[in-house]
């Protein structure tokens, strides 16, 4: 089949949808379920804050630095191949995560998780992307929003049930059944690559952009409990010679991993700058959110889990229908308001505390948060896609991601030490609830200056004409048609 002729509906399509979203809802899974199990992980492997904080950021660290060079792969060596790789590599070091002995294992451990992850997560939007007739795009990208934006809601309920029925290590022993589902369908999906790219890969970059996030989150992490140390200046001014040479590097180099010229795009750029201040908002509110509940209000891993589950249900039922509304009217609109309904979403979620109500305190602003993201994931996800060239779908989706997982993994670092949480006080109640709520507050502007920026900056014009006809979907991964909406980029929380 050639590249960007699969119909949305058709048997082979159900395949491609069913590949690339339980493929890269592992890795979105996986970035919600492990916050649930981070208490039971602290006390079972005598970990403080900065052990919990470094079990998130290993894997975005990762993530975030080789997830651009992993699109560029993909686009020269093939999408299919590289993101059969990557779930397999993905597999193998969740394996080695529920297997660890010890919390400097599972930070190691979470660090090679991070790798697979990178291979496979661009590469699902890139398939799409190639493999779907152009008219179908907004709607397919539209469904692998929405079923991947559901596996992160998912993930705090699941894992609080594996958390508090078997063990902390079944939220990253539960990624290889799922992987191996993965592998075995991936023969029906169409392979696909860049004919054009044939230059060297950039692994200077790659050093570099490793450098750049690797000394920044360890000098913001190591802050809180050390100050203004010689360790802590040195990291950060490590973070920020790196970045710097980084930008120098794309700019001279041949083939580089990042091509710059893709920020001459309005679009691309203004679609970015709104993904950097959603993911940074989400990053806080998962990470801090399922805390605050097990340890303040006192719910177990399971109720503090089920918690998020309406933002499953918005989900599931507006994504899609977002997807389709955004490519007939212009991405502006949902991009602006999604990010301020899912603000005041969390400003309310500030008020949760130790005598919380689900019903009065809980519930509201879990459904405005998760009709935020609705609203926002799918829109934000085609106009990045949308507004470069095709050919550079790979690269282009690795960059939105790492923007994403950046700014979630700076959030997690800077969070704690901005509202003044260290040492063991995410495990005291009174140590933890004044810094939980100016953290919800400092992620609600978050959000809001995500949707002014996307207010001002991104246009307000369809850029495809929608289909008169909208057929439904029938994903394997379900029974009868679902329309779902990213997170993620991530979403969600990509």
């Amino acid at each position: 089949m050639a590249d960007g002729a699969l119909r949305y509906g058709t048997s082979q399509a159900r395949w491609v949808l069913f590949v690339t979203i339980l493929g890269s809802g592992m890795a979105f899974l996986d970035g919600t379920i492990v916050n649930v199990a981070l208490p039971r992980i602290g006390a079972d492997l005598d970990a403080g804050l900065a052990g919990l904080q470094w079990t998130v950021n290993a894997y975005t660290l990762t993530l975030a630095a080789l997830i651009l060079l992993a699109g560029a792969l993909g686009d020269r060596f093939g999408r299919r191949r590289v993101f059969v790789v990557g779930v397999v590599w993905f597999a193998l070091t969740s394996a080695a995560c529920g297997l660890a002995p010890d919390i400097n294992s599972l930070v190691a451990a979470r660090a090679l998780q991070g790798v697979g992850a990178a291979l496979l997560t661009p590469g699902s939007l890139a398939i799409l992307q190639a493999s779907f007739a152009r008219e179908d795009r907004a709607r397919a990208i539209g469904a692998w929003s929405g079923l991947g934006g559901i596996a992160g809601a998912i993930g705090p309920l699941l894992g609080g049930w594996l958390v508090e029925t078997a063990s902390w290590r079944w939220a990253f022993l539960i990624n290889v059944p799922l992987a191996v589902a993965v592998v075995l369908a991936a023969r029906h999906v169409p392979e696909s690559r860049d004919a054009g790219r044939t230059g060297g890969l950039d692994l200077p970059g790659a050093v570099l952009a490793a450098l750049a996030l690797a000394g920044t989150t360890y000098g913001l992490t190591l802050w809180p409990e050390d100050g203004a140390s010689a360790a802590v200046l040195a990291a950060l001014g490590l973070g920020l010679a790196a970045l710097v040479g980084f930008v120098l590097r794309e700019r001279a180099a041949q083939d580089p991993m990042l091509p710059l010229g893709l920020f001459a795009s309005r679009e691309f750029t203004a679609s970015n700058l709104v993904t950097f201040a959603v993911y940074a908002a989400l990053g806080g509110v998962f990470l801090l959110l399922v805390l605050e509940l097990q340890v303040v209000t006192g719910l177990g891993p399971v109720a503090a889990g089920s918690a998020l589950l309406p933002v499953t249900l918005v989900m599931l039922l507006l994504s899609a229908r977002m997807g389709a509304l955004s490519a007939r009217t212009g991405p502006r609109l949902p991009m602006a308001a999604g990010p301020g309904l899912a603000a005041v979403g969390t400003v309310l979620l500030a008020g949760v505390g130790e005598d919380a109500s689900y019903a009065r305190d809980v519930l509201p602003g879990v459904l405005l948060f998760g009709l935020g993201l609705a609203v926002t994931v799918a829109p934000l996800t085609a106009t990045v896609l949308g507004s470069v060239e095709d050919r550079f779908a790979g690269t282009a989706s690795g960059v939105n991601n790492a923007v994403a997982r950046a700014a979630g993994l700076l959030a997690v670092a800077a969070l704690p030490l901005a509202v003044g949480l260290s040492g063991d006080d995410y495990s005291d109640p009174a140590a933890l609830a004044p810094p939980y709520r100016t953290a919800m507050l400092v992620c609600a502007g978050l959000l809001a200056a995500g949707g002014a920026i996307a207010a001002v900056t991104v246009p307000g014009r369809p850029r495809v004409q929608a289909p008169a006809q909208a057929t439904p979907m029938h994903c394997p991964a379900v029974s009868g048609p679902v329309h779902p909406g990213q997170a993620d980029g991530s979403g969600a929380p990509r």
